[in-house]
Parts: structure tokens; C-alpha cells; sequence
């Protein structure tokens, strides 16, 4: 699923390409895609709206349009592509946006699991996105902050980093990134993790974001940007996916875990166990 740097690497993409164009017709091949309104309200709705920006919300993407809120978000494969009517579409091809310059937004989703709603004043913002917790980079959330959401749960940290009521954009990938570079095992109890500890982890998660921005996300599977061109930060990552093999610190086997379901990537020397911690996590290299 992409998380927060993809999706902001794709937001950037659509920002350059199709702000200030309007939307004269909508076509929904698919109509599960579209979850508010139905899919007929939803094109009436959209028609003749100008694209004023594209934002972020944690792993959403806004079109703010002229008097309709467009929430996408991209789940596992979806994807976004303006090109012209002449040029051949991605294979699942789900939604296409006719736009005023003559170009087309289409929207393919490989999985079928992407979600549009076309929000307007007075309306509820679609379930998740009204939940969202803090934005990483949000200047009103620092370590005492985050300590405070910490401090009283059980869970173990790396549960609550992907719960996206704590913090917003978040997912596996930056999650173990984060967790080992600020030296904390992923099943640490999250009301274990110190007030030091938070400011550490703190950091670590805004600067693994922000490199991976850098380098327009991670193609670990199948990300590609708005240009259609693979990301690439996955040649950084110091241990999602890279079970076996040597930690870029110490020379440990890096192993995977599992932690709530989520397959969890960790160094067992640079990222120590400590008390109270789950057992039985299914180790394997």
C-alpha cells in the first residue's frame, strides 16, 4: 500500500499537471470505485468543477475542487495517470476524468480496492479520514506529544505507529525504517517507549519521510509515480524486506517478525528486547 511519501510524491505529480484545469466529464467504468455519492450523483457532482489544488491527508489524496472536497485513496495499487485520449490507457482502468485542456485523469486500479467520495459543505468527511490522527511533519506534535499518546497503551509501539488515529500516514515500510533507527524493538510495549525516546523516534520517522520524499517514495511491489516512473528509495532501506541479510550496523542477520499480522523487520543487537514485551512473534530469518 503506499504510504505517506508515495502519496505525496503522487500528489506533487497531479499538483504540476492538472491544477487550474476543470473537469467537463466523468466516466465510472467501475462502480464500487465510488463510495459517495452514487456514481451518477458523483460525475453530476464533479461537472464543470476547476481543480483549485491537490493535497495530502495521511495516505488521502484532496481534490479541492470548486465546491466538492474529491477524497482518493489509493489503497493497495491504484493509480494515477493524465495523458491524452490518443495515448492508450493503463490495463484496469477504472474512472476517467475529462478535462477542459483536453487530456484525460484516469484513475487504474490493478486490485479494485481504491475509494473516491465527492464531498460537499454540510456533508460528513468519508469514515478514516475524519479519524486521522496528527500529520508527521505537524508542528504542534513533538516528542511530549507523542509521549502523551503512548503513554498509557500496551500495545506494542509498532501497532500504534500504523494506527492511523495516532499519527497519519504511516505504514509498514517507514514504521520498521523508523523503529530501527531510533534503536526501538517493534514489540516494545508502546507505554514502555521513554519521553527521550519519543523525541529519538520522533526524528527518525520525519527524516525516513522525508528522504523517502526525496527520492519520490519506495517501489518495493508496484508503486509508480504520477509519471509512471518507479521510486527509489528501496535501495535505502536499512531493513524492510531484507530479512537474512546483515544489518547495515552491526553485521546481525536482520530478522522478520511477525507484529500484529504485519510481517516486521528487525536487528536483534541494535534493537534490544525489553520487559514485558509479547512472546511468541513467530521469529524467522
Amino acid at each position: 500500500m503506499p504510504e505517506l511519501p508515495e502519496v505525496e510524491t503522487v500528489r506533487r505529480h497531479l499538483a504540476e499537471r492538472v491544477e487550474g484545469d476543470v473537469i467537463r466529464e466523468v466516466e465510472v467504468r467501475l462502480p464500487r470505485i465510488v463510495r459517495h455519492p452514487a456514481p451518477v450523483l458523483f460525475a453530476d457532482r464533479l461537472r464543470g468543477q476547476r481543480i483549485q489544488r491537490v493535497d495530502r491527508r495521511g495516505k488521502y489524496l484532496l481534490f479541492r475542487l470548486d465546491t466538492v472536497l474529491l477524497v482518493s485513496h489509493l489503497r493497495m495499487e491504484g493509480r494515477y495517470e493524465v495523458a491524452h485520449p490518443s495515448e492508450p490507457e493503463l490495463p484496469h482502468t477504472h474512472v476517467v476524468f475529462q478535462l477542459a485542456s483536453g487530456r484525460q485523469l484516469r484513475y487504474a486500479d490493478v486490485r479494485q480496492f481504491g475509494t473516491m467520495d465527492a464531498v460537499v459543505e454540510g456533508e460528513p468527511l468519508p469514515n478514516g479520514l475524519a479519524e486521522l490522527g496528527p500529520e508527521p511533519f505537524d508542528p504542534a506534535l513533538d516528542g511530549a506529544a507523542l509521549h502523551e499518546r503512548l503513554r498509557h497503551r500496551r500495545a506494542p509501539i509498532k501497532s500504534l505507529l500504523l494506527d492511523q488515529r495516532q499519527m497519519a500516514g504511516l505504514g509498514n515500510i517507514y514504521v520498521d525504517e523508523a523503529l530501527f533507527a531510533a534503536g526501538i524493538h517493534p514489540l516494545t510495549p508502546a507505554g514502555a517507549v521513554s519521553r527521550r525516546q519519543c523525541d529519538v523516534l520522533l526524528r527518525e520517522i520525519r527524516d525516513v519521510l522525508a528522504r523517502a520524499i526525496r527520492e519520490g517514495g519506495s517501489s518495493v511491489r508496484s508503486f509508480r509515480d504520477g509519471y509512471g516512473r518507479h521510486g527509489g528509495f528501496q535501495i535505502q532501506l536499512a531493513v524492510y524486506g531484507r530479512a537474512g541479510q546483515p544489518c547495515v550496523r552491526c553485521g546481525q542477520p536482520i530478522q522478520k517478525i511477525k507484529v500484529a499480522g504485519r510481517g516486521t523487520h528487525v536487528c536483534p543487537a541494535c534493537q534490544p528486547v525489553v520487559s514485558g514485551m509479547p512472546v511468541g512473534t513467530g521469529v524467522h530469518a
